[in-house]
């Protein structure tokens, strides 16, 4: 399951990195739609949050701040990184307590939390695809299949 779990991450980061490349592709920066940012800012975001609740860190940060476009690549890298890190170093069904943004106290393992960062990641940079297509942008395909066929 780590293997699988491993590829599962290395294709969002695939994917996320070429959005990061469309949104600072020479003057198309300037055409990227202000939700398609903070989309992708929470996707960053949330990542982060996660994998610091793995750690047993408490994050007080929000999860829809903004990011500028200059800082989406070392926060999705830093992200990346420390989700790998976490899934070598941990067992897969460890149960991770922590609390919500409302402060409510949950349970889940390793596996369904790195699964949901994958998933969570998926359905945003689908809500991303459809506000570049409405105005008038190419939008990054972003499934896991074509992410296969050429990996």
């Amino acid at each position: 399951m780590k293997k699988h779990l491993k590829d599962l991450l290395e294709y969002s980061h695939h994917f996320n990195s070429m959005l990061i490349e469309k949104f600072n592709d020479g003057d198309l920066h300037l055409a990227i739609p202000e939700n398609t940012l903070r989309l992708f800012s929470h996707i960053l975001n949330a990542q982060y949050i996660w994998n610091s609740r793995i750690e047993g860190e408490d994050v007080k940060t929000d999860g829809w701040k903004v990011h500028d476009k200059g800082d989406l690549r070392d926060l999705e890298n830093r992200n990346f990184n420390k989700s790998l890190e976490i899934l070598e170093k941990l067992e897969l069904d460890n149960g991770i307590s922590y609390k919500n943004s409302k402060g409510e106290q949950f349970q889940n393992s390793v596996q369904e939390i790195l699964f949901h960062i994958v998933n969570h990641s998926t359905y945003h940079r689908g809500q991303i695809a459809t506000e570049l297509r409405q105005n008038g942008l190419e939008p990054v395909v972003s499934d896991y299949i074509f992410y296969k066929r050429e990996n």
